[in-house]
């Protein structure tokens, strides 16, 4: 059984990070079940393993936090869901790939139960939503804003960091950095495209649609269907 746990207010960066690998190695060790914790942090930059020096554009913005998983400068900060994983990869199939594929469909089905399209991009990682309400892209394809990012680390095959979804962050906080390295789109939330979700509401959606990715008998289901392979093209 996966374990979810809400932890209410702002939750510290380091101290969250500590108590999360330490849940890791538990799993790993086979000593604690795996877990989803639900939080917000407060404003804060994080650098993953790829981050370039010039995408932190504001260095003394707001705290910036080296951190071991992978991408590159992200934002954390109220109004953010951040979602942490730890799930036994392992005992799941092994194969990164495909859970990486798993926690981005997770994030699409979420973002459908409120009529959201949610998709992905070769050579960008996160979920994207197009924006026809804006003017489009110089090359002529439509503007498109980010509204999840993800970035997971594996030890002993456990997983943790994971994602985060903007409900109704401030949205000029991104200003600092270059999200995840892409200078040529924008960043968006559910609240920005219209929708007035809470997020009491995005939890409940994200608890409804996990047992399709993550079944608690084990393994992946990567497009929600087929639970016994996963082909990525």
């Amino acid at each position: 059984m996966v374990e979810w746990t809400h932890l209410p207010g702002l939750s510290p960066y380091l101290p969250t990070l500590a108590a999360m690998e330490t849940r890791a190695a538990a799993i790993a060790e086979g000593s604690a079940t795996e877990a989803v914790w639900l939080l917000e942090h407060p404003p804060l930059y994080t650098a993953g393993t790829s981050a370039k020096p010039a995408d932190l554009t504001d260095p003394n913005r707001f705290p910036v936090h080296e951190t071991g998983r992978g991408g590159q400068y992200t934002y954390h900060g109220p109004g953010q869901r951040v979602i942490y994983c730890m799930l036994d990869v392992g005992a799941r199939g092994r194969d990164v790939r495909c859970f990486v594929r798993a926690l981005e469909n997770w994030v699409i089905a979420t973002l459908a139960e409120f009529n959201i399209r949610g998709e992905i991009r070769p050579g960008r990682v996160g979920v994207w939503v197009t924006r026809p309400d804006r003017a489009p892209s110089p090359d002529g394809s439509p503007a498109e804003d980010k509204i999840a990012a993800i970035g997971v680390k594996l030890r002993r095959w456990v997983s943790f960091h994971g994602i985060s979804i903007n409900v109704e962050p401030d949205l000029s906080h991104f200003s600092g950095i270059i999200p995840c390295g892409i200078r040529d789109h924008g960043v968006t939330s559910l609240v920005d495209l219209g929708l007035p979700v809470t997020m009491a509401d995005l939890d409940a959606a994200l608890m409804a649609t996990f047992p399709r990715f993550f079944p608690t008998e084990g393994g992946l289901h990567p497009d929600g269907r087929a639970p016994a392979a996963c082909i990525i093209p």
